[in-house]
């Protein structure tokens, strides 16, 4: 039951992984990080992501301009253009380091030691590509904060309200951090691969088998 329950566990850290990094690839072209209404016209909503901005219209659809600079962004855009590159990249690398290492892929199953290594490294990337899809969004959340409640802008000023995109960041950041976990905590069980079980049966017989002999007249 015990070999059967660690195969799953590892597959289960796979899929919650796999759709952490979906998610965090959604939320680097996601539009929606930042939402304004207009009080003048709340048939217009306004939103802002990484790469654009887009109004959408009740009766015309949405339409987006790109950002014509990267460095006219505020900080909290650039950085977390940068991040959410890197969140995407490590996450892909773990998918396939901690691919390779699954047991019931058959792949180097002789070689369990490179195999628990493999996905140790793979689930190690996850943290990391979670860590780093959390903090960007965590800190364009905390500006949009600041600059809702500051005191300088006039009333009459509309303020930018979190996006979806910043959700589905956060979403991403627990799935990919949870996935690796799962992987890790596979690593620390000191259960026997049935392979190794096999050989020191074999092992045990032949050892038997030998004493046997050696105590016939």
């Amino acid at each position: 039951m015990a070999l059967v329950y660690q195969p799953v566990m590892q597959l289960s850290g796979i899929f919650v992984s796999l759709l952490g990094w979906v998610l965090s690839c959604l939320t680097t072209y996601l539009p929606q990080w930042k939402n304004l209404n207009l009080e003048l016209n709340e048939l217009e909503i306004w939103t802002m992501g990484l790469w654009q901005a887009c109004v959408v219209q009740e009766e015309g659809g949405m339409q987006c301009k790109d950002f014509d600079s990267f460095l006219a962004l505020p900080p909290e855009l650039r950085i977390s253009r940068i991040l959410m590159f890197f969140s995407n990249g490590s996450g892909l690398l773990g998918l396939l380091f901690s691919g390779f290492g699954l047991d019931c892929l058959k792949i180097g199953e002789s070689q369990q030691e490179q195999k628990k290594r493999l996905l140790l490294f793979g689930g190690m990337l996850f943290w990391i590509s979670g860590i780093t899809a959390i903090v960007p969004v965590s800190w364009v959340a905390h500006a949009t904060v600041q600059e809702f409640w500051d005191e300088n802008i006039p009333d009459i000023v509309p303020r930018w309200d979190f996006g979806e995109a910043l959700f589905v960041g956060w979403l991403a950041g627990f799935c990919l951090i949870l996935g690796g976990s799962l992987l890790n905590c596979t690593i620390c069980s000191t259960e026997v691969h049935p392979s190794s079980v096999h050989y020191a049966v074999a092992e045990q017989q032949d050892q038997c088998q030998c004493l046997e002999t050696e105590t016939r007249p």
